[in-house]
């Protein structure tokens, strides 16, 4: 079974884990929230949040994932028997595969990207205006009918590729290669901005802080990236510390996951801002008229603009392929765990689907776009349903289970490693876990609904 593997080493498991958290949310979303929320004092609100409720929400998955050994659901099972805790597990794999459906849509699109980028046809037929451009070309790679569904094939057939390795050969090992490599390409894009002229505007809007702008919508949306750019509430932090070692210091892991994905999230701040005020690019700073639209107009003003795309667009790949295995792995692991599946077989009942799935939520762009359910089509009723209901719904009902389902005792014996570790700030984390994070959360979901 999936569970009775564990990752091999330290580093695995903090590539994993960081690969898990790191992609669209932190890619995309994160610019768009500083923009929209004041700049850098919402990046103060934003490491406010991943303190109080981030890192305290992500270590009772791990407590949950760890102390169990097991798949999302079969850990309730286990660890409450006869209980009806196990059903916060359902929704814990459910979401995250509808999650997987739109999410394999956009990483084709990366993938297309990249392929334009690589070719040259991404600069192709350059008009007098770059943005009307850039836009037809977004129009065409997302809501034509066979391009996005042939790309998002390409898509699926790599995470099956790296999922039917294993945990160890399969996911750790991407991780450990694509994680660090990663990192090299966010540091030069990082220097390459700074180094603009003008460039220190940029940077003085994202890190001096006005805390004239800060207000509760300001709070509320730095605890929503900091729940989204985490992956919690997704079963995929309970699944993956599921093949953590016994001896894995679950506080200083998810500080350090933490650490690293909020870096991340300033690296990106650090590659967009300047740029885009170095060369007073009137872009949007949104979800994906900021990669697709924006980004490739700067990448105009550079030397060599096919090779400084290409290089952005295989980063955004990486990002986007760890999150896809992880997303997938969630239900790979259930059927491993549950029905003594083998992965090969798991592998293709779980993501073969996504082939039809994906499709429908590609074509909702497009040719079924006048399809709609409540006044929105598949794709964005998908996105609507997981991230402002499921997803949180979740992570405030997993606070709640380890907060008052399971023995105090539990908690504080899988953050101490059965009491070989010592440290006082795991009574700070449950008093977090049951008062504070679950607030923040309920207050999200609430601002989420009514707005």
């Amino acid at each position: 079974m999936s569970s009775k593997t564990k990752f091999s080493s330290k580093i695995g498991v903090i590539a994993a884990t960081v690969g898990s958290a790191v992609g669209l949310g932190t890619v995309w979303r994160f610019p768009n929230e500083v923009q929209a929320n004041g700049g850098s004092v919402f990046l103060i609100a934003y490491l406010f949040a991943v303190l109080l409720m981030g890192i305290p929400v992500m270590l009772s998955e791990f407590s949950i994932g760890r102390g169990s050994g097991a798949d999302t659901i079969t850990s309730f099972k286990k660890l409450t028997p006869g209980k009806p805790w196990w059903l916060i597990g359902v929704f814990a794999v459910l979401a995250p595969y509808l999650i997987l459906m739109y999410y394999l849509v956009v990483a084709g699109w990366t993938v297309e990207y990249l392929w334009l980028s690589l070719t040259g046809g991404l600069y192709e037929g350059m008009g007098a205006s770059p943005t009307q451009h850039f836009s037809a070309v977004m129009q065409s790679a997302t809501s034509s009918t066979w391009s996005p569904i042939i790309w998002t094939l390409v898509m699926i057939a790599l995470n099956i590729l790296i999922l039917m390795k294993g945990v160890q050969k399969g996911i750790e090992r991407m991780s450990n290669l694509l994680m660090p490599l990663l990192f090299v390409i966010l540091l030069v894009f990082c220097c390459v901005s700074l180094s603009l002229p003008g460039a220190m505007e940029g940077v003085v809007f994202f890190l001096r802080p006005d805390f004239s702008k800060l207000n509760p919508g300001v709070l509320i949306s730095a605890v929503g990236q900091a729940f989204f750019s985490l992956s919690l509430g997704m079963g995929i932090l309970i699944t993956y510390s599921s093949y953590f070692p016994k001896t894995t210091n679950l506080p200083r892991t998810a500080t350090k996951v933490s650490a690293l994905v909020f870096l991340v999230a300033v690296m990106m701040g650090l590659i967009i801002f300047p740029a885009v005020k170095a060369f007073g690019i009137e872009g949007e700073t949104q979800g994906a008229a900021l990669i697709f639209v924006t980004l490739p107009q700067i990448f105009m003003e550079l030397p060599f603009p096919q090779f400084w795309s290409s290089l952005f667009f295989f980063l955004l790949l990486v990002a986007t392929l760890t999150s896809t295995v992880s997303i997938a792995e969630v239900a790979i692991a259930y059927l491993c765990d549950t029905f003594h599946m083998s992965r090969r077989k798991s592998c293709l009942i779980v993501l073969l689907p996504m082939v039809l799935f994906s499709s429908v939520c590609s074509l909702s762009l497009g040719v079924l776009s006048d399809v709609r359910v409540f006044g929105l089509n598949i794709f964005d009723l998908i996105d609507y349903t997981t991230s402002n209901i499921m997803l949180p719904l979740v992570a405030f009902a997993v606070c709640i289970y380890v907060g008052y389902g399971l023995p105090k005792s539990f908690f504080f014996k899988e953050l101490s490693n059965d009491g070989s570790l010592k440290s006082r700030m795991t009574a700070v984390y449950y008093f977090l876990i049951r008062y504070v994070s679950p607030l923040l959360l309920l207050t999200v979901f609430i601002n989420k609904i009514i707005s």
